[in-house]
């Protein structure tokens, strides 16, 4: 069950990024500028950054099965939308739609996939269905831009919901009923999900995430004049890197049930010192790939021990907490581009990765500090749920 859920992630991830390998192609067939084009990117992102924790707090008190399988086939019908217009507000719309609901199915897979699997295999379930989304950057997104630049763009978005109609059938056959944790109603959820312990969490996301891509933005140029390689070589270094996210991922969801808090802090530093490295060998290709290795692995095997610890420090409400690490993570992405930029332009390439070494360095201390924080206790969580009387979903 939990590879039906790996597939719908690997679907919409492989969706979410075929856009930047056929933004050109888009471009001409919409008579966009690439830069109007590459807006499809940011509505897609904007969309599962607020939209998705929208959407899981909407239907926090629905049937978890019945929500997958309705925001699949939505998925699934409006990426086929995408495939047949050639009007680019009608793109940019269905995008910022499609991102939405990538947020909600993770939440909602995430709730299943812990649901099905006992307490000491909770990090390696969500790893599982994260773990979509890293493959899908290591091979589904080539794959995708190979059959888009083949067949035209179209046909690599025709290509995503002929996989996403086989997804979504194996869903219908195979995806159990689970008992949803939002049964307490909307205002318990929400006060559960944003509660300080759980920001705090999301804090050393954003950070995360923003000092990996102040310098992950800009990596091509840096390949390209620091490190001296280009062409197919560049493709190589970032399948290198593409699948290290990969193995990552699925390592983190070990270390996350062995201990959350520790791998987030360690994660941090070997990030750190990765970028440290890179600052001092980008010039020299093999160790610049080896380093692109390890910080592949850290950056994305702190990802499960994120999911795992928002959704046990929200308690009661950790069917709306499972949206908010990718909420957290889009913002890392655009704080880290932003500050990423600046430094280009003050300092030139080299300047990246010092300014994401100081940004990872910073999550150290933040991910120890989670350490301290505590879910609620079960008195708390029984008093919330007295205070609102509701009758749970039937699932």
């Amino acid at each position: 069950m939990l590879l039906i859920l790996f597939l719908g992630t690997f679907t919409m991830g492989s969706a979410e990024l075929l856009v930047v390998g056929v933004l050109n192609l888009i471009a001409q067939d919409t008579h966009a500028s690439i830069s109007t084009a590459g807006s499809l990117v940011t509505a897609y992102a904007l969309g599962q950054a607020i939209g998705g924790p929208v959407l899981t707090a909407v239907t926090v008190r629905a049937s978890r099965r019945l929500v997958l399988l309705s925001a699949m086939a939505a998925y699934v019908a409006i990426t086929a939308a995408i495939a047949l217009s050639s009007d680019f507000t009608v793109l940019l719309i269905a995008r910022v739609l499609t991102g939405a609901l990538q947020g909600l199915v993770v939440a909602v897979a995430i709730t299943i996939g812990i649901g099905v699997v006992p307490p000491e295999r909770i990090g390696r379930a969500m790893s599982v269905v994260i773990g979509g989304f890293a493959v899908s950057t290591a091979f589904g997104v080539p794959l995708g831009t190979l059959v888009g630049q083949l067949v035209g763009w179209r046909g690599g978005f025709f290509g995503i919901v002929g996989v996403g109609i086989l997804v979504l059938a194996a869903m219908l056959v195979f995806v159990p009923k689970v008992a949803s944790a939002g049964a307490m109603g909307f205002g318990s959820q929400v006060r559960h999900a944003l509660h300080p312990r759980v920001v705090a969490v999301l804090g050393f996301a954003v950070l995360l995430f923003a000092g990996q891509f102040a310098v992950l933005t800009y990596l091509e140029p840096y390949l390209g004049e620091v490190t001296g390689i280009a062409g197919g070589m560049v493709s190589v270094f970032l399948l290198v890197f593409g699948i290290a996210n990969a193995l990552g991922t699925f390592v983190g969801g070990k270390l996350a049930d062995w201990n959350a808090t520790l791998t987030m802090a360690v994660c941090g530093l070997v990030l750190a010192a990765a970028l440290g490295v890179l600052t001092l060998v980008g010039s020299m290709p093999v160790l610049t790939a080896v380093v692109l290795g390890v910080w592949g692995l850290a950056g994305f095997a702190a990802v499960p021990s994120v999911q795992y610890r928002v959704t046990a420090l929200a308690g009661p409400g950790g069917d709306l907490a499972a949206s908010l690490p990718a909420s957290a993570l889009n913002a890392g992405i655009a704080i880290g581009a932003l500050v990423g930029g600046l430094a280009l332009t003050g300092g030139g390439l080299s300047a990246i990765t010092v300014t994401g070494l100081i940004i990872c360095a910073a999550t150290v201390p933040v991910g120890w500090a989670t350490g301290f924080l505590k879910p609620p206790s079960a008195e708390a969580r029984a008093e919330a749920r007295s205070g609102e009387a509701v009758t749970p979903a039937a699932d």
